[in-house]
């Protein structure tokens, strides 16, 4: 079973992840590799970025061993799109590196990323096809565009909700192990190996991600900085584009999963969404914001949606945790289209829901019970003050000081 084979990639990516983790950790503190703390940031103390170059290493060490195993031998068999992907994967954490170190402006890192979704196209990870009624193809250049694109988007949509600890690295986990569900599903009941290339990107990201959290859990030790949640920004995009854009829909039959309605067909293009429903409205809702400040889309600010649950009154862990409900629901939902009647997928989907918003929405409510208690205690125990608050201000001096209940009649 191949799944074997991704497990233990998921586990060597995430070992030398979390050893080279405490080696940047050390080194970083040793050398005084840290930022200053920034206005817009939400810890107090200087904390390291570099633990993207760790999870990166991981995730090299992991595919350089899937290289070896030779049940996945087909993923290799087209290395120009490996090579693609760590390349890709090198620039976008050099830019990220030099960003935590330098802090770049948008523009420049707009290039790099720009440059990295070209190297992916130029290796032939891109949009070939939608599956939306068929197979409809597109030509080189539409293809080029839509997916560099897509590419920037889910990077700078990753990179937006990057401000709480262990707040990417969670979510990325919850959606990648959805993802990888769904892609090795695919892979076993749509006989078909191409998949392999989806499955074998998400093992190792997973690993990676599980590998790092334990430094970067509240209170972070140590944090993935532009370079790591780049990185995850845009190998969350290669397995996403690897089915979406090559998927047939007949391959996703609902027979073949014990349905007899067309709702799996739909998946392709449903679940990368809902797996980055999150930081995609946390992106389109920022870039509303700036524009309509008349700023640049990628300027820094602090109204981001994790600000926004701290200023509701959430702690920290609280707000990490709602991130990764929202998560959670959205994306299992969602894939629960692909073996249980619809209705009870939409019953999921609307009861997790609910769950999840009265649990974010609660300090609003408690901060009301609150409120209304203090202002109570305050009116109980000044009787006097709504008796004058009634008074005409021309009666207040005819008041009997001495009985307040008692005055002169103008």
């Amino acid at each position: 079973m191949r799944i074997i084979f991704y497990v233990l990639l998921t586990v060597v990516s995430g070992l030398v992840t979390w050893g080279l983790s405490i080696v940047i950790y050390k080194l970083s503190h040793r050398f005084h590799w840290y930022p200053k703390i920034r206005e817009r940031d939400v810890h107090t103390r200087p904390t390291p970025r570099l633990g993207g170059v760790a999870m990166f290493l991981g995730i090299v060490v992991a595919i350089g061993i899937a290289s070896q195993i030779p049940q996945l031998s087909l993923v290799f068999s087209e290395d120009r799109k490996i090579w693609a992907i760590l390349a890709a994967a090198l620039i976008i954490v050099v830019v990220g590196v030099v960003d935590d170190i330098f802090d770049l402006d948008w523009l420049t890192k707009l290039a790099g990323q720009i440059i990295a979704a070209g190297v992916l196209v130029w290796g032939g990870v891109q949009i070939l096809s939608l599956p939306i009624g068929g197979i409809l193809l597109v030509s080189s250049f539409p293809s080029l565009v839509i997916t560099v694109f897509l590419v920037v988007l889910v990077m700078n949509a990753v990179n937006f909700i990057d401000g709480l600890d262990g707040l990417v690295a969670g979510v990325a986990i919850i959606a990648n192990g959805v993802f990888f569900i769904y892609s090795y599903l695919l892979q076993s009941n749509g006989s078909t190996e191409y998949f392999n290339l989806a499955s074998l990107i998400t093992a190792a990201l997973i690993g990676a991600c599980l590998g790092f959290l334990p430094l970067n859990f509240h209170p972070a030790k140590l944090f993935m900085g532009d370079a790591g949640a780049l990185l995850v920004g845009l190998l969350m995009a290669v397995s996403a584009i690897s089915v979406t854009g090559e998927v047939d829909p007949s391959a996703v039959d609902a027979n073949q999963f014990g349905r007899g309605d067309l709702f799996p067909a739909f998946i392709p293009i449903l679940l990368p969404l809902a797996i980055l429903v999150i930081p995609l409205l946390d992106f389109g809702l920022a870039v509303m914001r700036r524009l309509h400040a008349g700023k640049s889309p990628f300027s820094a600010d602090r109204l981001h949606l994790h600000h926004r649950l701290l200023d509701m009154g959430h702690s920290h862990l609280h707000a990490v945790l709602i991130f990764y409900a929202w998560t959670a629901v959205v994306a299992v939902g969602c894939l629960a289209f692909m073996f249980v009647p619809w209705y009870w997928a939409v019953a999921f989907i609307v009861v997790g829901l609910a769950v999840s918003a009265v649990f974010t929405l609660a300090p609003l409510s408690r901060r009301k019970r609150v409120e209304a208690a203090a202002q109570s205690a305050k009116s109980s125990a000044s009787p006097v003050a709504p008796q004058m608050a009634r008074l005409d201000p021309l009666d207040v001096a005819s008041v009997d000081p001495l009985d307040p209940q008692k005055g002169v009649a103008s």
